[in-house]
């Protein structure tokens, strides 16, 4: 259950931190409203905090989350911008997946 857990940590901050930084795009690049920056100011904010409840040190997080980040832009651009991964998008995010469970989970002594 702790892993389900952290997993959903890592997935709401991403969700966060790219929501949060795609309203930011939208005021700036776009020519969108203010508030949507402002909110995606409050989202960022959010992005901060969540990995704070993760149960392991914060280098560990942080470069953990690094690789969810990967995951989550990749599917977030085929999603919302319509860019389709290609072979090589999904083996480097298979790579990167590994390197996160490999870094969060496995047994230490």
């Amino acid at each position: 259950m702790a892993v389900v857990q952290s997993l959903l940590y890592f997935v709401l901050a991403g969700l966060c931190e790219i929501g949060g930084g795609y309203l930011i795009w939208l005021w700036l690049r776009e020519g969108k409203s203010f508030w949507l920056a402002v909110g995606g100011a409050i989202v960022l904010a959010l992005y901060g905090i969540i990995p704070t409840l993760q149960p392991a040190n914060f280098g560990r997080v942080y470069a953990a989350y690094g690789g969810v980040f990967v995951v989550m832009a990749l599917i977030w651009g085929w999603q919302v911008d319509r860019v389709v991964p290609d072979r090589f998008d999904w083996l480097g995010v298979a790579v990167v997946l590994l390197g996160v469970l490999v870094m969060m989970y496995a047994p230490r002594s």
